[in-house]
């Protein structure tokens, strides 16, 4: 008998990166137990459809969420994705806090390194 889940692989990546919006897709892929070219995949099905956007952030991508677009099975469109994640427990402030985290680390690994090659400050 094959295992079945509530959620699809688009609501888990979707979800992971609303709460986590610094994570890698081998990252992700891990998280949910699928391929990193499947996360690749479904991160560019929610970007084109405009669930996310990414921006580069100096080696990594940082995805924010569209809360406001409707989620896309007819018997659903009722429903804001926002409201869909914050079910999943999202919320906005938790997303602002990883991208606090994940700059604050990258600053402490760009100062390491600068440290190393005696270009400290």
């Amino acid at each position: 008998m094959s295992e079945w889940a509530f959620l699809t692989n688009h609501a888990l990546v979707l979800s992971l990166v609303a709460r986590n919006p610094e994570l890698t897709a081998v990252e992700v892929a891990k998280a949910i137990g699928i391929r990193e070219r499947a996360v690749r995949r479904i991160i560019r099905d929610l970007e084109d459809a405009g669930y996310i956007s990414k921006k580069k952030e100096g080696r990594r991508n940082r995805y924010s969420i569209n809360p406001g677009l409707p989620l896309r099975h007819r018997t659903q469109r009722h429903v804001a994705v926002g409201e869909f994640l914050q079910a999943l427990g999202w919320q906005k402030a938790t997303s602002s806090l990883w991208s606090l985290r994940y700059r604050m680390r990258d600053d402490q690994v760009q100062h390491v390194s600068d440290s190393a090659r005696g270009e400290t400050q």
